[in-house]
C-alpha cells in the first residue's frame, strides 16, 4: 500500500494546519498538498497527504474516511498515480482526415 493519500470532499477553508493536525493523530504527516485552481489561486476541495508509513496511511484512511472537518464529511483514500499526459484520452484530436486545412471548403 502508498502511503500518499487523497482526501476529498474538503472545505475551501480547510488548511494545511487543520489537515497535518487530523492527520497527525495517526502517524507521521510528511507532506500535505492543498490542490488550488491555477486561475484564481483558491482551493479545489481536495488534497495529498503523505504518512510517514503504510501502515500509518492504512489507519488514518480506516479512521478519516467519512470523518467531518469544517463542516464536510472527507473523502480519503489510497491516492492513485497520476495517468501519463498525452494519447487521445480527452480534449480534442485534430489528427482525423477531416481536420486538414481547407477541408470544410470542400464540402459545399
Amino acid at each position: 500500500m502508498n502511503s500518499k493519500l487523497y482526501v476529498g470532499n474538503m472545505s475551501f477553508k480547510t488548511s494545511e494546519a487543520d489537515l497535518r493536525d487530523a492527520f497527525g493523530k495517526f502517524g507521521a504527516v510528511t507532506d500535505v498538498y492543498i490542490a488550488t485552481d491555477r486561475e484564481t489561486g483558491r482551493p479545489r476541495g481536495f488534497a495529498f497527504v503523505t504518512m510517514g508509513t503504510a501502515d500509518e496511511a492504512k489507519a488514518a484512511i480506516d479512521k478519516m474516511n467519512g470523518f467531518d472537518l469544517d463542516g464536510r464529511q472527507l473523502t480519503v483514500n489510497e491516492a492513485k498515480p497520476k495517468e501519463a499526459m498525452g494519447g487521445s484520452g480527452g480534449g480534442r484530436n485534430f489528427s482525423s482526415p477531416d481536420r486538414r486545412a481547407g477541408a470544410f471548403q470542400s464540402r459545399y
